[in-house]
């Protein structure tokens, strides 16, 4: 009897603790910010409604001219899968060069997620506008999220008509 009595209360406070655990969802990936190239700095994601967004719709490009022939472009690639959650950017062409690289989304589920990519991502930022294409190293140690980012970033090149 009083073993049925210890083991009943082992499994309720076991079932208690299992209920408590919080599972692994979209929420942080939904407030992770937006990565810049411009600054290296981030920013939160917004949509025009000024709603945090994570996922952007692909493809969306805005055009602005200056009227000397000179025009900037923004496309977003698209989000591609890895192991740890999507990676997806936004670039920024101006005149046809790429000037500016933004990642909306990336992994940032963990503490290690945000650690890897807080170190990642600017590096992976610098080095694609440097290069102007896609053709860069991935950075060590954030294997899955370079080869996310380097996908999604020729996949924006590709619907901007760009190397």
């Amino acid at each position: 009897m009083r073993r049925a009595i210890v083991s009943t209360a082992v499994t309720a406070g076991a079932v208690v603790l299992l209920l408590s655990l919080k599972p692994h969802g979209g929420a942080a990936a939904q407030s992770a910010p937006v990565i810049s190239s411009d600054t290296g700095t981030t920013v939160p994601a917004t949509d025009p409604g000024g709603q945090a967004s994570a996922s952007p719709s692909s493809g969306a490009t805005a055009t602005t001219g200056t009227g000397t022939g000179s025009s900037t472009r923004t496309v977003t690639g698209s989000a591609v899968d890895t192991r740890y959650g999507p990676v997806q950017v936004r670039i920024t062409l101006t005149a046809g060069r790429l000037t500016k690289v933004d990642v909306l989304q990336y992994p940032a589920e963990s503490g290690r997620d945000r650690e890897i990519n807080a170190y990642a991502l600017p590096e992976l930022n610098q080095e694609a506008v440097a290069a102007g294409s896609a053709s860069i190293d991935a950075v060590s140690g954030a294997t899955y999220t370079s080869q996310g980012y380097l996908r999604s970033l020729q996949s924006a090149l590709d619907q901007a008509g760009a190397s």
